[in-house]
């Protein structure tokens, strides 16, 4: 069983007892869920740390795990009634039925995407990062200037695309690739000389599958730093979820999960 206690008294832990503090319409009893007795939570696979662990979410280890596992403490449900599906990033945000209660996946808030699903308030904010080999002169980089005639290389469907357009500005078109993985590859190749990523997961690829790189710098992505959790569109839920994170917001334990999953950020110039 995983420890322990996390902020304000608030045990978020794989077989820990439910808090269940909410109340009213947001019990187990009463919410409306797709598998009843049981709250439905998705993510992609393979699930990557820091988010989740040993690629097993249901483990309760990783930042978004443990969230998903607190959300669903503040709502009344035990660790066994919590059941895991798999959701594709790009699938989850596109319109039409889901397969799931809410879906957490480091999707990022945007207008456009709310046009067509629910978002929960903001559970974490996130910056871009920019990964450089160590030896590379854009290492050593004092602005977002300095990237603007470099190859960058991107996920598709992320912010981080956007970002990339809209403040480094780059005199070329990004390289685009289907997954993150597809990405990494292209870097260890030399296809492209910088990746854009989440902060969060800049630190994981550069202490593991990426040896002798750095992160450049970090920067702000307008409109798409906060990432939700994400339910059907008007979901009936939606309303005991935002309950459920503004409550793990102000007790605290939000922030400590992101002290011990999530690398400090502190080390990583800010960049313009």
């Amino acid at each position: 069983m995983l420890a322990a206690t996390i902020g304000a008294g608030l045990s978020t832990a794989v077989g820990a007892t439910p808090r269940g503090v909410l109340g009213g319409a947001c019990t187990p009893a009463k919410l409306k869920l797709r598998d009843p007795g049981h709250l439905t939570v998705a993510t992609d696979s393979p699930a990557y740390p820091p988010y989740f662990e040993n690629n097993k979410p249901s483990n309760g280890k990783g930042f978004e795990s443990a969230v998903a596992y607190a959300v669903a403490g503040e709502l009344g449900f035990t660790a066994s009634q919590v059941k895991w599906v798999v959701e594709p990033f790009d699938s989850s945000y596109a319109p039409g039925p889901k397969s799931f209660d809410f879906d957490i996946n480091e999707i990022s808030i945007t207008k456009q995407r709310a046009q067509e699903v629910d978002f929960s308030t903001p559970y974490y904010t996130n910056p871009q990062g920019i990964i450089v080999a160590s030896s590379s002169p854009l290492a050593h980089a004092k602005s977002l200037a300095a990237f603007r005639k470099a190859t960058i290389g991107v996920q598709i469907g992320t912010t981080s695309l956007s970002a990339v357009t809209a403040e480094i500005k780059p005199t070329a078109q990004p390289q685009v690739f289907n997954t993150s993985n597809d990405v990494v590859s292209a870097f260890k190749i030399h296809r492209v000389q910088a990746i854009v990523v989440d902060l969060a997961t800049a630190f994981d690829l550069t202490s593991t599958v990426l040896s002798h790189t750095t992160i450049a710098g970090q920067f702000s992505a307008p409109g798409g730093d906060n990432w939700g959790l994400l339910l059907a569109l008007h979901s009936p839920l939606t309303m005991c979820v935002d309950k459920a994170v503004n409550a793990l917001r102000a007790n605290g334990t939000l922030s400590a999960l992101d002290k011990r999953w999530i690398a400090s950020a502190a080390s990583v110039p800010v960049l313009h």
